[in-house]
């Protein structure tokens, strides 16, 4: 009775984790829309979507019934995270306009996905039961999670020497922390040191980021007024001067 009690609170609080991992993949569209319409990546990182990408496919393989049986909440969502990344770097690529930075991205995503293609095939080969896969995958899993989830300290790093959170996306900082929140949860019903460790650690990256963003919200919206301020008076700037040199206004001398 208490054990098909806890699988349904895991079962429950595993289709919630997805749900909010779904939000957590699709929360840079607005980051991707802004670009789109710059035709520019400008300051944005390729960091966290690589570190994501990578972090997705280890723990599709992780969740693979011949290596950590019963895990298909694990799959669903990471699979779709997966496809989702791989939509991010493709437009990365496409609207950055740094050649090496280009090459660079996609030389890295290359090596990520044969990684993964060599982790899977020496797993299956040499590990020949699913507790020796489960515990080698999941010690790999760890250091991606964990990875995934402290790719945004670059940037922290740049909002606390700009004192602006204009390059750190809020809404991708408040969905990693409800993501960490739920798949901890998840990892105790009952216990996985794989999942728990570095979720548990990821909350408090995320954490740090929110509270890094509501330090900072206020002296963003001072730069970017001041930013628009000094646009506006360029502009008004160039208006006068073209008006002073116009033609049309010059007198011939008779």
């Amino acid at each position: 009775m208490v054990s098909h009690l806890v699988s349904t609170i895991r079962n429950v609080v595993g289709i919630t984790g997805n749900v909010i991992s779904l939000f957590l993949f699709l929360s840079p569209v607005p980051t991707f829309v802004r670009i789109w319409k710059k035709g520019s990546v400008e300051q944005y990182s390729p960091v966290p979507y690589l570190a994501t990408l990578i972090n997705c496919m280890v723990w599709v393989i992780y969740g693979l019934p011949m290596v950590h049986p019963d895990s298909t909440l694990v799959i669903t969502i990471n699979g779709a995270g997966t496809a989702i990344e791989l939509v991010y770097l493709t437009l990365f690529l496409i609207f950055c306009h740094d050649k090496k930075k280009r090459l660079k991205v996609l030389l890295i995503a290359l090596v990520e996905v044969v990684f993964m293609a060599l982790v899977a095939a020496l797993v299956l080969t040499l590990a020949h039961t699913t507790e020796r896969r489960s515990m080698v995958v999941g010690i790999i899993a760890i250091l991606f999670n964990i990875m995934m989830y402290a790719s945004p300290l670059s940037v922290m790093k740049l909002v606390i020497s700009t004192k602006s959170v204009e390059y750190m996306p809020f809404f991708l900082s408040l969905a990693s922390f409800a993501n960490g929140v739920a798949w901890t949860t998840y990892a105790f019903l009952p216990f996985d040191p794989f999942i728990a460790f570095p979720n548990g650690l990821g909350t408090l990256f995320s954490l740090a980021q929110l509270l890094l963003y509501a330090t900072y919200y206020e002296s963003t919206k001072r730069i970017i007024a001041a930013r628009k301020e000094t646009k506006v008076e360029v502009n008004l700037s160039e208006v006068v001067v073209n008006g002073n040199h116009d033609p049309k206004k010059t007198t011939r001398a008779t």
